[in-house]
């Protein structure tokens, strides 16, 4: 048995990190160290799912026509779809200590899991925090310029906040748990303030009553209403490559299962909430809250609180998104190391950020990533539950040679039915169908049974399908990795 400390030097040193930041990248996180609660996790999800981008879509679902109470219904529904196959995945960072990114190898091979689903997820991440980064600078400068009467610039507003926020996500995950905790009660606190502004204003158009019976417009339609649900569906799901990410640290798989589950639907129901009402009570004119509720107040003190809670939700989400993105990478590059990979996202995600049309375009961009994600995620769910039975053989995720390593580090079966499901939702399921949740039923299905039918015919296969059996500690393991 090693020591944690002896181990964590021993990667520092191999990848020239430096001190007090998280060394662990690829390496499973050992059993000792895995002592963070259902809260924590909680705090983690639900600060991913409050932030000032997510807001704003529940204002845009408003503008395409939808009514407070259809925006809301289909963006808490798209969320809960995602849920299902999120957690299932969560499942490999809390049993092996893993990064969601590793636990691909399984599906796609020790090769095709680096040039498929993390090459993939690398760019999202990098589109999701130039989108978290501009659509909070954009409610940062209209709260300000209320404040102030100034004008100020919203690319130099958009790339301070992008420093600022790589700063953490380049320490690691006690950073992300710590900042969570902090920003949790503040961003609940002043977001129920900002609620409460709306609801109590003089305009009669702002209350509660003409808010909920407010019908949308005759864009709002029930293909509309589907492609919300699909639209948020999909953005969730551009993580569930990651989710073991944030669990990995988790102490039990029930503090992961309760702590997602209430954060990302809570989140979602919130969000959506405070997006949709104030899109709402401006009869689908404004999509941006925090413009709305600067409107609704002179008073410097909410002001002030305005913009604390729009940098800690920023902060929070987009450390989220640099932290995942990192071990994207490192997936693709180990020789990286987890510190400088996320230094290289962070250097792309602050270079997107100074381009303002990432949030005009976020149905079409987060439209082309649910084509790639839900074959994916339909994929490693089928492989995970119903081939390897949720029981993996850790040490073959990084064993040239090895049941996962398939064909020269390829399975061609994943990889198909990743086309094939990108195809199906492209050009097979209707619109007025949910094209992410259909994908995903389908292209599993598929990759399991082809699965099982090669399995009968090709050893290589067959071995690879079996539940996987643990031959070392996770701490051995770690160890080896340290030092090979």
């Amino acid at each position: 048995m090693h020591d944690n400390v002896a181990i964590e030097e021993r990667i520092r040193r191999r990848y020239r990190q430096p001190k007090g930041i998280e060394q662990f990248g690829v390496e499973p996180i050992p059993e000792e160290k895995k002592t963070v609660r259902g809260l924590d996790i909680f705090s983690i999800i639900i600060g991913l799912c409050l932030s000032p981008g997510s807001i704003m879509v529940g204002g845009l679902a408003v503008l395409s026509g939808l009514s407070f109470v259809r925006a809301v219904t289909a963006i808490t529904l798209g969320m809960a779809i995602a849920v299902v196959p999120y957690t299932i995945m969560a499942t490999v960072g809390v049993d092996y200590g893993l990064p969601g990114q590793v636990g691909t190898r399984m599906a796609y091979g020790l090769r095709g899991a680096k040039w498929i689903p993390s090459l993939i997820r690398t760019f999202a991440s990098v589109y999701w925090f130039a989108f978290q980064t501009v659509a909070g600078s954009i409610a940062l400068v209209a709260v300000l310029q209320r404040w102030t009467g100034h004008s100020f610039s919203l690319i130099n507003v958009s790339l301070m906040f992008a420093v600022l926020q790589a700063f953490v996500a380049i320490v690691g995950y006690s950073s992300l748990k710590q900042l969570s905790r902090i920003a949790l009660p503040l961003k609940l606190g002043i977001l129920g303030y900002a609620l409460l502004l709306m609801a109590t204003s003089s305009d009669p158009h702002f209350s509660p009553a003409a808010v909920l019976n407010y019908a949308g417009t005759a864009k709002g339609t029930w293909l509309t209403f589907i492609t919300w649900i699909n639209v948020l569906a999909a953005n969730s799901l551009t993580m569930v490559t990651d989710s073991a990410d944030f669990c990995r640290y988790t102490r039990s798989r029930w503090d992961m299962w309760w702590g997602t589950t209430a954060g990302k639907l809570g989140g979602a129901f919130f969000s959506a909430v405070l997006g949709a009402y104030a899109a709402s009570a401006t009869l689908g004119h404004t999509a941006n809250m925090f413009q709305v509720v600067a409107g609704l107040s002179t008073w410097w003190l909410p002001l002030l609180a305005f913009v604390v809670v729009i940098a800690l939700d920023n902060w929070t989400i987009n450390v989220l998104n640099l932290y995942t993105g990192g071990l994207s990478l490192l997936n693709i590059f180990e020789r990286l190391g987890r510190f400088w990979s996320t230094l290289i996202i962070s250097a792309l995600g602050i270079a997107l950020s100074v381009v303002p049309d990432v949030v005009n375009g976020y149905t079409s961009y987060v439209g082309v990533l649910g084509n790639f994600f839900s074959p994916i995620a339909g994929v490693l769910v089928a492989d995970y539950v119903f081939v390897k039975r949720m029981q993996i053989d850790v040490v073959a995720l990084f064993e040239r040679g090895g049941p996962y390593d398939y064909w020269h580090g390829f399975n061609p079966i994943a990889a198909l039915w990743t086309v094939a499901g990108f195809l199906i939702y492209m050009f097979v399921i209707p619109q007025a169908f949910i094209q992410t949740l259909c994908t995903v039923v389908i292209t599993g299905a598929g990759y399991w049974a082809t699965t099982r039918l090669v399995a009968l015919r090709s050893n290589v296969m067959a071995r690879a399908s079996q539940p996987g059996d643990q031959r070392e500690s996770v701490d051995e393991l770690a160890w080896e990795l340290a030092v090979r």
